[in-house]
């Protein structure tokens, strides 16, 4: 008996990480990867750019 309650604590903790998963994802809205883009976009920018100076 003892073996079987060591085999349903990690059912049980599987069970409980899946259901606070679905839980925490639930308020997520889909987010567009505009923000992300233009800052890589600037950054190529910069980078294309002669060094100027020194």
């Amino acid at each position: 008996m003892a073996a079987l309650a060591w085999l349903l604590i990690p059912l049980v903790a599987a069970i409980g990480a899946g259901l606070w998963g679905s839980w925490a994802n639930r308020t997520r809205k889909m987010r567009s990867d505009g923000p992300e883009l233009i800052g890589y976009a600037r950054f190529r920018e910069a980078m294309e750019r002669p060094r100027s100076g020194s």
